[in-house]
């Protein structure tokens, strides 16, 4: 991958009442890789979104986290991309995946949103579904559980003993992914 400047955007809800539930674990991984850039989450006031600028991999990179809902993250994005002249294929956005089983990391470029409101913003707003995307897995909701009210609930107290190791190795395939590039990330951790 070039040493273009990377936007690493970390999906989630703004407030404590979200913090713990399992559509926040995208600002959860932001966390952890803003640890390992050493940096602290400040705010970007032509965005709408916290960043910490800094390097991955040694790559120019700004992690953020929009400070908006979900379904509104896509003009924090775009507003970041425009702000830092970032193609969308320098764009990773980090989100929970109701597709997948509990703790499965997926990496992928463009493709739908699967009814991702998050998602839909970004493209929406990016004018492009051509980014890349680090899917966590959060598995499906139980029985006829609405999935809109499952991703608003904290982890299980199962979930959450694993939850710092998945949360540590999303964190590793986004600096996979932004070291190797996409295909060598995939061929790596698929």
């Amino acid at each position: 991958m070039s040493e273009d400047t990377a936007l690493v955007v970390g999906l989630g809800n703004p407030g404590p009442q979200y913090e713990k539930t399992r559509h926040n674990v995208g600002f959860m991984v932001a966390g952890v890789l803003s640890s390992r850039m050493g940096g602290k989450f400040s705010a970007h006031k032509k965005s709408g979104a916290e960043i910490v600028q800094g390097r991955l991999e040694g790559r120019p990179t700004i992690l953020a986290k929009p400070r908006s809902f979900m379904n509104l993250s896509g003009s924090a994005v775009a507003g970041l991309a425009r702000f830092f002249s970032v193609d969308p294929g320098n764009i990773v956005v980090i989100h929970d995946e109701l597709d997948l089983d509990f703790g499965t990391i997926r990496l992928k470029q463009g493709g739908g949103e699967g009814g991702h409101n998050g998602l839909r913003s970004i493209s929406s707003a990016l004018g492009t579904k051509d980014y890349l995307r680090t899917r966590v897995g959060i598995g499906r909701p139980p029985g006829r559980m609405d999935p809109a009210s499952y991703v608003l609930k904290p982890f299980s107290s199962v979930e959450r003993k694993e939850l710092d190791l998945v949360c540590e190795e999303s964190a590793d395939a986004v600096e996979l992914v932004l070291r190797v590039g996409l295909e060598a990330a995939q061929n790596r951790l698929h």
